[in-house]
């Protein structure tokens, strides 16, 4: 295992459910948040823009409560969600509509006046105009990140998994079948590898001689204190999404309980992750500030913002494949929406590592497909 954030953890656990001997190096401290898998929440949701998504959820869902099964803790918290689209949004409603209707997912299509009427933190702000629609998902919620992550490091742990922190993975060597992993404390030889390495995905690749474009960015989420909160709470305010260009997305009060929790999706600029910066950035605080502003009214403070990165595929369609000309490695990549699906990852990749035939719900995420190898286009990430 190269990588051990949500997917790699995810992969290991479920590895080890099965009873393989799972080694796991991570270059950083275990928990580090130099990546895309800490902090306290990220959404989980039914509604997407394919029915292949869609359909994927239900796996997603019902892996993480494999989770909650052998843990006892508690990973997904129902909020229920929204997407609103103003009028003439950038995101194509109908793509949602239709593929929940494909699958049979409820969901309900709502003004903007019901949503100030079921939400009343939506009418103290002049965004939620009636012209306002909305995809209402009751099955919406919140999985938490860094716990969840941790979680699933311990599980793996506790069913045999050996997970090395602070071990650099120096190269990855494929040999007759099998995978030389070279670290500074010597050479590991596995059966197979899984490279879940998020925003040094590329680094690990070049080792190989493989490329594919893939654009890092250092984004970040705000939280936004306010004295009071009520109405902002679980089950009195959901999660929600702008589906806009740009494209903002917030949650209830959740993991610090003195402020709501709010971000741009894809705001930030490129960055190296050896060399990005982990101070906020001042100028998108101040833009989602105003945005908040306009969304939910007025008195909110200054926030408190934490960075992560992103590491997004043209066409913003995850990673997950054996590599054509080494079938003993299998790539994994979020593309900055995998969270969600994290333990779905790790369930499948544990699969592919055993030798499992490619399920057919994978081909969308195929290494070979031609979207995946196209210039990098921001165009795509607004799904």
């Amino acid at each position: 295992m190269v990588g051990l954030g949500g997917l790699g953890s995810a992969a290991a656990y479920w590895l080890a459910r099965r009873g393989v001997n799972v080694v796991g190096f991570e270059q950083f401290e275990l928990g580090h948040v130099r990546g895309a898998s800490h902090d306290h929440s990220r959404i989980i949701r039914r509604s997407y823009h394919t029915p292949e998504y869609v359909r994927l959820t239900a796996q997603a869902y019902d892996a993480w409560r494999a989770v909650e099964a052998e843990s006892r803790q508690r990973m997904i918290t129902i909020t229920g969600g929204i997407d609103l689209f103003p009028p003439g949004a950038a995101i194509d409603h109908s793509t949602y509509t239709s593929s929940l209707m494909a699958e049979r997912v409820p969901y309900e299509w709502i003004d903007g006046a019901e949503v100030r009427r079921r939400w009343p933190a939506f009418a103290a702000g002049n965004l939620v105009t009636d012209d306002v629609m909305a995809v209402y998902s009751p099955q919406t919620g919140i999985v938490p990140a860094g716990q969840g992550t941790q979680v699933m490091q311990e599980l793996a742990t506790a069913r045999g998994a050996t997970l090395h922190g602070n071990t650099p993975v120096r190269a990855i060597r494929p040999v007759a079948g099998e995978v030389d992993i070279v670290t500074d404390d010597g050479v590991c030889r596995v059966g197979s590898v899984i490279v879940a390495a998020d925003a040094w995905t590329s680094r690990v690749l070049q080792q190989l001689d493989i490329q594919i474009p893939l654009a890092v960015t250092r984004e970040q989420v705000s939280y936004f204190p306010r004295s009071d909160l009520t109405g902002f709470g679980v089950g009195s305010f959901p999660v929600w999404i702008w589906m806009d260009d740009p494209s903002y997305y917030g949650f209830p009060v959740f993991g610090d309980l003195t402020a709501v929790k709010a971000a741009e999706d894809c705001g930030g600029a490129e960055v190296d992750p050896d060399r990005r910066t982990f101070e906020p950035d001042a100028g998108m605080e101040q833009r989602l500030q105003q945005f908040l502003e306009r969304l939910l009214g007025a008195g909110f403070g200054a926030p408190r913002s934490v960075t992560c990165l992103y590491t997004l595929t043209s066409d913003r369609d995850f990673v997950l494949d054996r590599l054509p000309d080494y079938p003993q490695i299998s790539v994994a990549l979020g593309a900055a929406h995998g969270f969600k699906f994290a333990s779905w990852f790790g369930r499948t990749l544990a699969g592919l590592a055993c030798g499992e035939p490619v399920p057919d719900e994978l081909a969308p995420f195929a290494f070979t497909r031609p979207s995946l190898h196209a210039p990098i286009d921001r165009s795509a990430w607004f799904v």
